[in-house]
């Protein structure tokens, strides 16, 4: 059994998609960062850089906090999602921190500055606008020879990228301007663990889908 330690964003999202996609038993934890509750002694004690989310494996009595890290762990544990071969796995890994060192961070202040600060500060809109279509590029020429971003197979690396795309509207995409992003965007949206893991923790939550 594992405890997940979430919300409801990009971030919690990846592991409670993994979780379910993986048919692992979770109990979830709501971590409500809109109350400070990740500032909590007892969370800090599992996630001391007081982000979501974080894992406890009740098999074992180890904590895991950052997710790319949950996901590799979990993608160890159970043997899937995380690479059928060296070379697999290699692809996983690359394209798991290439959304962990720009995608969610990058997409991250494009939503801090597009949605929730428009017109405070119109040269960081331009700057982290165009950097969201360079990410979504670099993901749609990847995805235009391959079905998934590390190869033939889904992996850890689009359950992490996948949920921080899902915010696209967010970020001023249109995904008709990056038509491989979309079909694998459509792809992952109507498996039944993405589809689950997504509204974690529950909130009647639907997932986007472009026009």
């Amino acid at each position: 059994m594992i405890d997940l330690y979430t919300w409801s964003t990009p971030n919690g999202r990846k592991v409670s998609i993994m979780l379910e996609e993986c048919g692992l038993p979770y109990t979830v934890h709501e971590i409500d960062i809109g109350k400070d509750q990740q500032f909590a002694p007892e969370f800090l004690a599992i996630s001391p850089n007081n982000k979501i989310p974080a894992i406890v494996d009740r098999e074992n009595g180890r904590s895991v906090f950052e997710s790319g890290a949950i996901l590799i762990y979990l993608a160890e544990k159970t043997g899937k999602f995380g690479g059928a071969d060296e070379a697999e796995r290699l692809a996983v890994l690359e394209w798991l921190m290439w959304q962990m060192g720009g995608v969610g961070p990058m997409l991250g202040q494009a939503h801090h500055f597009l949605r929730f600060n428009v017109g405070k500060a119109p040269y960081a809109e331009e700057r982290y606008g165009n950097e969201a279509k360079r990410l979504y590029g670099v993901a749609d020429r990847r995805l235009a020879t391959h079905a998934y971003l590390a190869g033939d197979n889904p992996s850890i690396a689009d359950f992490a990228t996948w949920p921080w795309f899902s915010r696209f509207e967010w970020q001023g995409i249109d995904l008709a301007e990056f038509p491989n992003v979309r079909r694998w965007y459509l792809d992952l949206a109507g498996r039944p663990g993405v589809q689950r893991g997504y509204d974690v923790p529950a909130r009647g939550n639907a997932i986007p889908l472009p026009g």
